[in-house]
């Protein structure tokens, strides 16, 4: 079976692209379908609404930080399961890093390189006629991406639908919808985006909602019609990031919950077991595994209940004296000597590396990275390079002692100086590995 695409992308960000996708995946499906879905860019949240409404595993796609077999082969494995196969874009259709066309990390990349049209979702709530000019921007910009039809967002009236709607038709686009303003439609949101999908206590009933007004407000049969076979070829090697260990004790709670999906299948393609603990419920890591990895999430909300984890913080210094220890961007916060919340409270952490963090200043901290590794590590030899991404709004409030981690370029390949701390078998850094460069 190989799958018919298409790719849900938007002007801007803060279109509804999020909401709009899961209103088709969950339509489609209820139509009978194999639905699988991905999302462009380095997102950790959506892909957990997308396995929400699809009922299978999401995962990510990104022009920048993946090499081009890599992102064949996520592809193709999609692909080659299901009827229709939806990639949910990343901020504006052509927005991404300055970098060589290609690898830009933009939606659009990912339309041209495997041929899928693009739906554009757009927001009209404070547009009437003046949309069709933005569509035929859209469509003319790069003949390489070719945009199949629009779905109108947030319209206001039937009159306000009937007065876009026929504008853009006048240019021979289609106009395959229009969803009507309604807040009980919007996810809710917190400073790293999205609040999480498991964190929804009505999701199923939310997913069923957007279900019903894809099928009252869409033409569904035309949105499946537009969609196209992916254009992959060739033989497909996907390089990955080297497997951390062979039992890799993965913290896994809503404290620690950013980890990419085709890291995870990576580990266990090469043989390596994941054994999942919780540091909320004051878990230890599982002694029968050889390494610990601690992945980003929301530690700065559970900072209470993690600095009480005595049981967790004793049992991890305990593994980390015989077997290594990494943390990313959250994870590398809870291995710090303590964590500042918003309101100024230090919380004591594990104690692991020198470096406090603080939320009582925020500052964002966003973009592509390359790391350089300055030393043998799970994420592999030192000098190996890796392509990633930083995004938090913590800052370091002191960093004593511990030998750097990495030394950190941007997506122009600016450097940005050494990152991270590492301190015997104990490493950390803000930096989100992606894959290898």
């Amino acid at each position: 079976m190989t799958a018919r695409a298409l790719i849900v992308a938007a002007p801007h960000s803060g279109a509804g692209k999020t909401t709009v996708t899961l209103a088709l995946l969950a339509a489609l499906v209820r139509r009978g379908l194999v639905v699988r879905a991905a999302k462009a860019g380095p997102d950790y949240i959506d892909p957990a609404f997308h396995a929400a409404a699809t009922g299978a595993a999401s995962f990510n796609l990104d022009s920048w930080a993946m090499p081009g077999e890599l992102l064949d082969a996520l592809a193709a494995d999609a692909a080659g399961g299901c009827d229709i196969f939806v990639v949910e874009g990343v901020m504006g259709l052509f927005d991404g890093a300055t970098a060589e066309f290609g690898r830009r990390g933009a939606t659009a990349d990912l339309a041209a390189r495997f041929g899928v049209p693009v739906v554009l979702v757009l927001d009209v709530s404070r547009q009437a006629q003046s949309a069709a000019a933005l569509v035929r921007g859209f469509a003319a910009h790069d003949q390489a991406v070719r945009i199949a039809g629009v779905i109108l967002n947030r319209v206001g009236s039937e009159r306000h639908r009937g007065i876009v709607a026929d504008a853009i038709a006048a240019l021979g686009v289609p106009v395959f919808g229009a969803l009507p303003r309604d807040a009980t439609l919007a996810l809710p949101e917190r400073h790293l985006g999205l609040v999480q999908a498991a964190e929804h206590a009505d999701l199923s009933e939310l997913i069923a909602r957007l279900a019903a007004t894809a099928e009252r407000h869409c033409d569904l049969d035309a949105i499946a019609a537009a969609a196209a076979p992916l254009a992959i070829g060739g033989a497909m090697h996907a390089p990955a990031l080297p497997p951390p260990g062979q039992r890799i004790a993965l913290a896994s709670d809503r404290a620690f919950s950013f980890v990419y999906p085709h890291v995870i299948e990576a580990w266990r393609r090469n043989g390596a077991e994941i054994l999942a603990f919780s540091p909320l419920a004051d878990e230890m890591p599982p002694d029968a595994a050889d390494c610990c990895w601690l992945p980003g999430g929301y530690p700065e909300l559970h900072a209470d209940s993690l600095a009480a984890a005595r049981r967790f913080a004793d049992g991890l210094r305990r593994f980390a004296q015989t077997r290594p220890v990494h943390g990313e961007c959250g994870g590398y916060m809870v291995l710090g000597q303590s964590l500042e919340d918003a309101s100024g409270h230090a919380h004591a952490m594990t104690r692991l590396l020198g470096h406090s963090t603080s939320f009582a200043k925020r500052k964002l901290h966003l973009g592509y990275r390359s790391a350089r590794l300055l030393s043998d590590s799970v994420l592999g030899r030192a000098g190996t390079t890796l392509r990633g991404h930083e995004f938090h709004y913590a800052s370091l409030q002191s960093d004593i002692g511990d030998a750097p981690f990495a030394e950190i370029a941007d997506a122009q390949g600016r450097s940005l100086g050494k990152a991270g701390g590492r301190r015997g078998r104990v490493s950390g850094t803000f930096f989100h590995a992606i894959a290898a460069a």
